[in-house]
C-alpha cells in the first residue's frame, strides 16, 4: 500500500509539472490518525483509535515551489484542524465570520516569517481525553490519569503526574474547560478502542442454527 501511495503521489505531481501548474498549487500530505493495529511506529505508544501518540502523532508534508522554502523542517505543533485557515491564508482569504475555523493559520510559520509559537490543544474519543501543551501531555484513559513529558519520554510511559503536580492539574482544568465546550458525546458512542473491536470480532462469527 506504502508503494502503491508513493507512485499516485508521483503521478499527481507529474501532472502539476506537465500542467505548468506546480509553481502556483499546494501539496498538502498527512493523515487524519496515526497507525493501524498492524503498523510499526516504534516508539511510540498505541494506535489508531487511541489518543497516544502512535494513534494521533503523523507526518506533515507541505510544497510550494517558489513560496516555501525547501527542506526546512518545523517543530510547530499542529492538527488537522488547521489547514483550513492555513490554506485561506495563502489564497488571501479569510473564514466567514459566522463560522470561525478552529484551527489556526500555520502560513506565517511555514513561510519562516514568524517563530514557532506555544499553544494548547486537546483531543477526545469515546473514552480518551487528551490536552498537550509543548512537551507536556495529559492523558485521561477511562478512570486513569496520566501526566507525560514526550521531550523525556517519548513512548509515554513515564507517568509524571506526581512528579510535576502543578502542570498535571493545569491541562486537566485545561482539558475539563474546553471539554464544557464542546456536544456531548451520545452514550450510544461510548464504546472504547477496544470494546469495538470485540464487537467487530462478534458480528463477524459465522451465525450457528
Amino acid at each position: 500500500m506504502v508503494e502503491s501511495m508513493d507512485a499516485a503521489v508521483g503521478r499527481v505531481l507529474k501532472a502539476l509539472d506537465a500542467a505548468g501548474r506546480a509553481g502556483d498549487t499546494i501539496i498538502v500530505f498527512t493523515s487524519d490518525n496515526g497507525g493501524e493495529r498492524y503498523s510499526y511506529h516504534w516508539p511510540f505508544r498505541g494506535e489508531k483509535g487511541f489518543l497516544w501518540e502512535g494513534g494521533i502523532r503523523v507526518p506533515a508534508i507541505v510544497v510550494w515551489r517558489g513560496t516555501l522554502p525547501a527542506g526546512k523542517v518545523v517543530s510547530q505543533l499542529a492538527m488537522s484542524m488547521d489547514w483550513l485557515p492555513t490554506l485561506l491564508s495563502a489564497a488571501s482569504a479569510k473564514p466567514d465570520p459566522a463560522y470561525p475555523a478552529d484551527g489556526v493559520d500555520l502560513m506565517p510559520v511555514l513561510r519562516a516569517r514568524t517563530p514557532e509559537f506555544e499553544r494548547t490543544v486537546f483531543w477526545r474519543t469515546q473514552d480518551m481525553m487528551a490536552a498537550r501543551k509543548g512537551d507536556w501531555k495529559y492523558v485521561r484513559w477511562d478512570t486513569r490519569e496520566y501526566l507525560a513529558n514526550l521531550a523525556e519520554d517519548e513512548t509515554e510511559n513515564a507517568n509524571f503526574k506526581l512528579k510535576n503536580a502543578a502542570m498535571f492539574e493545569q491541562l486537566k482544568r485545561a482539558y475539563e474547560d474546553w471539554d464544557k465546550q464542546m456536544l456531548p458525546i451520545p452514550a450510544e458512542a461510548r464504546r472504547g478502542p477496544w470494546e469495538n473491536q470485540k464487537n467487530r470480532a462478534r458480528d463477524l462469527e459465522p451465525v450457528r442454527r
